[in-house]
Parts: structure tokens; C-alpha cells; sequence
């Protein structure tokens, strides 16, 4: 069992709290490496669905400084929670609203709900690693059915509300609605396009952005990949975008491992 002591999660065994996963270490192969060798991922904790429009707008109710009208340029844009009608009101639609993920936030703005409850955003490893699965495998990544499932979503335009996460069908390791709703921040997001074997290098291959970038890939055929890695590359960390949401995680350490 898990149990939250102040800002620290002690793990007696793999049942997370409610609304939280315990994701077993593993390895997968990034789409961009200059060798195929997989990269390990120790094991984590991710919420089993972004964080809603309900629970977004309780965070800027108690904190007025991210709200709307209120927040600082440098921090979100101004298509920061433009489909609200305004700071605290959800608008018209405010009962389907409240359960679908919450969208046209920043990067740093989901940074500051996180912190307010013990959370950080996962990785770019972490996420990739979880979103390999489909609903009974670990990795699904190479099977072609899957991925022109991913691609058939992602060439569909957003419908005005978004369905309840409560209702999304979970991956193999009980994760809903990480395909099919929104795109979702990372917390490295703008390393996405980096070269070498680190996360720290910072030397940039300019051919990844043109139609050269598939030749640099670990798996040509997963383009669906591939346009989330393109998609990362293009933020900045204040932009808000109508199909982009969030989800926290918490890292496990060794001694609290399942």
C-alpha cells in the first residue's frame, strides 16, 4: 500500500491512492538515439487521468495569481484559459466542462497546480514509456493497428468539449486518456529534438525538423511518435494551446520501490 506522510510517499506494495498508478521500472527505445540501445525508466508515480477543468479552476480560486486575468505574460499567454468565461466561471457548458481535461494552460501554470499537491510533470522518458502501451501490452508501439489508431485521432479537429477523463478506456497499466484527448505537457519538453546520448546535451540537429528527421529515427514507421516529438519541439514554456492538457507524477525513491 501507499501512504502520503506530509510530502512523502512511502510504498508497501504496488496499490497506489486513488487517482494514482505505481508504473513499474522498465526500458524503452526514445525515437531519437544515436544507438537503438533501450533506455531504462525506474519505476514512478502518474495520475490515471489529466487534471480536469473542476479541479484546475479550485487551484486558481485559491490562487489568485494564476488566474486569468491576473497571471503574468512571462508565465502563460493570452489564450491561457480562454474557452472559461472568465477567471472563476467555467461558462454555459460548465457541467461537461468540469470533468474533461483542462486545456490552454502553460507549462508553467501546470508546474504551479502540481506543486500545490505534492506532484511534478513527467518526463518526456517516462510518458513516451507509458504511452507505448495499448489496453492489454506493455508495448504496442510496433504494431501498425495502434499506431494508425494514434494518427486517425490525431488528424481529427478537437470537438468543442472534450469527454469526461472518468470515462476513457486505461492502458495496460490502468493510465486513461493519455491517447485520444489531448496532447500533454512534459517536464522536458523542449528537449525533445536534443542529440546524444544524455538529456543535457544541447547539441540541436537542425535535420529533425524537415523531412530528414525520420532518417534519425530509431523506427521510421512510428510516425505517430514522431509527431508528438515534433509537436513538443514547437512550445515555449508560456504558450497555451486549446489541445493541451497535463497530468502529475511523482518519482519513487529506491527504498520506496513496489
Amino acid at each position: 500500500m501507499l501512504y502520503l506522510f506530509g510530502s512523502s510517499w512511502l510504498v508497501a506494495a504496488d496499490v497506489a491512492p486513488s487517482g494514482v498508478v505505481v508504473i513499474p521500472s522498465g526500458s524503452y527505445t526514445p525515437l531519437y538515439i544515436l544507438n537503438s540501445e533501450a533506455r531504462t525508466v525506474e519505476s514512478f508515480l502518474i495520475d490515471v487521468a489529466p487534471v480536469t477543468n473542476a479541479q484546475f479552476l479550485e487551484f486558481v480560486k485559491n490562487n489568485p495569481k494564476w488566474q486569468r486575468s491576473q497571471v503574468k505574460k512571462l508565465f502563460a499567454d493570452e489564450a491561457y484559459l480562454k474557452h472559461w468565461a472568465s477567471d472563476l466561471d467555467l461558462g454555459p457548458n460548465a457541467e461537461l466542462l468540469a470533468d474533461s481535461p483542462v486545456t490552454n494552460v502553460s507549462w508553467f501554470t501546470a508546474r504551479a497546480y502540481l506543486k500545490t499537491v505534492g506532484k511534478r510533470l513527467p518526463t518526456e522518458d517516462e510518458w513516451e514509456y507509458i504511452a507505448c502501451a495499448d489496453e492489454t501490452r506493455p508495448d504496442a508501439s510496433r504494431d501498425s493497428t495502434f499506431t494508425k489508431r494514434l494518427l486517425e485521432w490525431y488528424g481529427k479537429p478537437n470537438s468543442a468539449t472534450l469527454p469526461s477523463v472518468y470515462v476513457a478506456e486505461p492502458n495496460y497499466y490502468d493510465v486513461s486518456a493519455l491517447h485520444g484527448y489531448t496532447w500533454e505537457w512534459v517536464r522536458d519538453f523542449n528537449n525533445s529534438m536534443v542529440t546524444g546520448e544524455s538529456r543535457a546535451d544541447s547539441g540541436l540537429d537542425r535535420a529533425l525538423y524537415c523531412a530528414g528527421g525520420a532518417l534519425g529515427t530509431t523506427d521510421p514507421h512510428n510516425y505517430a511518435a514522431f509527431m508528438r516529438y515534433a509537436f513538443r519541439s514547437s512550445l515555449k514554456g508560456n504558450y497555451a494551446v486549446s489541445n493541451l492538457g497535463f497530468r502529475g507524477a511523482k518519482t519513487i525513491t529506491p527504498k520506496e520501490q513496489p
